[in-house]
């Protein structure tokens, strides 16, 4: 049981590493944005994509590792760490910090997520709105003269009323 426990410290501190990781690149990813930097952004974006892959493998075999503890220990229902640490005194200061790093770094990642998120569709909106006024002047083309000042028609014909 003991090697189910220290298999689930390493990937809890696999999964901190992880984290950590991740940040980096949410964070290089907010500086790309202030500099307004586009090739930077879209590395950082790849290799968050490739951490949260990583983040996702790890967390399956986390998983599997409890289940294990769990069958192992005859227990029923949902087996937090907080009832692992208390079933293992030994090791149960090593996951308790190791869980507690991870909640830190978890909501440091989803705080800083929220504010690129933000950003992104502030920029989005304000360019969604150029591109409707564009449309809208492409839209409205219409003849001009040699002078260079629109013709305006004298009467309005029925498929011009209607767009």
């Amino acid at each position: 049981m003991s090697r189910l426990v220290a298999e689930l410290e390493n990937v809890l501190a696999a999964l901190a590493e992880e984290h950590r990781r991740l940040l980096a690149h949410v964070e290089a990813q907010q500086a790309a944005m202030k500099a307004f930097d586009l090739r930077a952004m879209d590395d950082a974006h790849n290799r968050q994509e490739a951490s949260r892959l990583r983040v996702a493998a790890l967390e399956t075999k986390r998983r599997a590792v409890v289940a294990h503890i769990a069958r192992g220990l005859k227990l029923e229902g949902p087996l937090t760490l907080t009832r692992i640490a208390d079933l293992h005194p030994p090791r149960r200061a090593a996951l308790l910090a190791v869980r507690d790093e991870l909640k830190g770094l978890a909501e440091t990642i989803a705080a800083r997520g929220h504010i690129a998120a933000r950003l992104a569709s502030s920029v989005l909106g304000h360019l969604n709105t150029v591109v409707r006024l564009l449309a809208g002047a492409v839209e409205k083309a219409g003849l001009y003269t040699r002078q260079g000042v629109p013709r305006v028609s004298g009467r309005i014909g029925v498929m011009e009323a209607v767009g």
